[in-house]
């Protein structure tokens, strides 16, 4: 079973489509820490500030239970803001907490260009990753943000876009994942993504 974990922040029915258009069963929509828990796979997507974000994980106590199951190895995916939270500090209207996950900055994309950043822009691999099998390079796939991850160590980066500057568009390390762009909104290559994380939950399972 792959947990979409509902904090309140993102539009939670079309990543959980996206999963059923993309050929993935048993996914379902939960705030109840008990069931992220038991959970074989977990997604965090969301749209919104990060503090409040932060804040809402952190007095639901999902936060406690997303960091443990993480830090044992259960699949993971963050979409859009779920990426952003993964920082150790997001620097939106001031400076929060993160999830300290991944040590970085969530930060805003530079004057110089439109912001927010919305549309289609293309995804370069600077490593390989499983999350884009059967993706080619410099495909295109859909983003809406203003803010951006900035990992310390660049290691962490599967996918890199540039919009004013170069930026993470995926990180992924072990079993985590994460992504800028919405997979859910991103056609047939979103979809080959979100198939690509529940085979990569499948097999944690079966072995």
């Amino acid at each position: 079973m792959i947990a979409i974990i509902d904090y309140g922040m993102g539009n939670l029915r079309s990543v959980q489509k996206g999963f059923e258009h993309a050929g993935v069963a048993d996914i379902v929509v939960t705030s109840d820490p008990a069931v992220v828990s038991a959970a074989d796979g977990l997604v965090l997507p969301g749209v919104g500030a990060f503090r409040d974000a932060a804040a809402t994980l952190r007095d639901s106590g999902l936060r406690e239970v997303l960091l443990e199951r993480v830090g044992a190895g259960v699949p993971f995916l963050g979409i859009c803001l779920g990426m952003q939270l993964l920082a150790a500090v997001g620097l939106e209207d001031g400076e929060w907490e993160g999830l300290g996950v991944i040590p970085g900055t969530c930060e805003r994309l530079p004057g110089g260009v439109k912001v927010p950043h919305i549309g289609w822009n293309t995804v370069a691999y600077p490593r390989e990753s499983r999350l884009f099998h059967g993706i080619p390079e410099d495909t295109a796939f859909y983003f809406v943000h203003s803010y951006h991850l900035r990992p310390a160590d660049p290691s962490w980066i599967i996918g890199a876009a540039s919009y004013g500057i170069d930026f993470a568009a995926a990180v992924g390390r072990g079993d985590l994942y994460a992504v800028q762009f919405h997979p859910e909104k991103s056609s047939a290559a979103g979809l080959r993504l979100l198939a690509n994380f529940g085979e990569i939950v499948k097999e944690r399972v079966h072995g």
